[in-house]
């Protein structure tokens, strides 16, 4: 689900589309929109589980401040989704590969 007619920004324009591979699995993103934005427009909300409880995080602050929602990127660890641009190829791995759960 993406926003296509926003009431201050507008009609959203046309922009290149892009592949990101999420835990093995390609999705569509528009290039330059966060990887966070990317994640939530593929139905993708739970970015990690807590260690303790199990209990799902999604993007909290999307400003960048916390860390419910970094991954590892391009093999870099503890990248914050909701502050790095989507680019062509870019492999995402989240904290729930290794316990077999893509939500």
């Amino acid at each position: 689900m993406r926003v296509q007619n926003h009431p201050i920004l507008g009609v959203l324009h046309e922009v290149r589309e892009v592949a990101l591979v999420v835990d093995g699995v390609r999705i569509a993103a528009r290039e330059g929109e966060t990887i966070a934005a990317a994640l939530a427009a593929a139905g993708i909300r739970i970015h990690r589980y807590t260690p303790k409880q199990s209990t799902p995080r999604g993007v909290f602050c999307a400003i960048g401040q916390c860390t419910d929602c970094a991954m590892t990127v391009n093999g870099r660890p503890n990248v914050r989704t909701c502050m790095t641009r989507a680019a062509n190829e870019m492999i995402i791995e989240t904290p729930n590969q290794s316990q077999g759960r893509l939500d």
